[in-house]
């Protein structure tokens, strides 16, 4: 359970004297000392390095592979994305959508979204509405969703705005589903 928490060279050390994402992997591998076939994940990479987490994403599909279920509770969208095979989106305390990621972001979505850093764009972009079937404005943030974002990119290149232009995915389906204003 150590080298699967990748923590072999750690085995002598006392628990406090590890870091705490140690700690959250050390929770992890005594957790599954006793192999279970259903395994529930509470936000199982709060508070990891980009280095940790990737190694529990690779560990937790090793379990999938051989054979386990996994219930997976997460607000990272990205980990549910890559881990799971069915993702329920909640809201509120109910269940708002379900599917596979690829689905959910196909059904809920368009294709591609291009970023906007800068909220002066608005002007520029109603111009060139016929290539942006939907945009959304947060703060400084301007989001274009397109199903194919090659012409408002085209466009963009001749201007001095900041762009990011990436695929969809669940995070995207997740804020058109609930919002982007924060609830407490």
């Amino acid at each position: 359970m150590l080298e699967f928490a990748g923590l072999t060279t750690r085995n002598k050390e006392p628990i406090n004297n590890l870091s705490g994402g140690m700690q959250r992997r050390l929770t992890l591998a005594r957790a599954l000392i006793n192999d279970p076939l259903l395994i529930f994940m509470d936000e199982p990479t709060t508070g990891l390095d980009p280095q940790a987490r990737h190694l529990i994403w690779e560990r937790t599909r090793r379990l999938l592979a051989d054979g386990k279920t996994i219930l997976l509770t997460t607000h990272f969208l990205e980990e549910a994305e890559r881990l799971c095979d069915i993702v329920y989106i909640m809201d509120a305390g109910r269940i708002i959508t379900a599917g596979a990621p690829r689905d959910l972001i196909s059904e809920h979505v368009e294709k591609e979204v291009v970023e906007l850093q800068d909220n002066k764009a608005a002007t520029w972009l109603d111009k060139h509405s016929a290539v942006i079937p939907r945009r959304e404005c947060f703060g400084e943030l301007i989001y274009c969703y397109c199903a194919n974002a090659d012409d408002l990119v085209l466009a963009l290149r001749q201007t001095d705005f900041r762009f990011t232009r990436r695929r969809a995915n669940l995070e995207d389906v997740f804020l058109r589903l609930t919002g982007r204003e924060l609830r407490e």
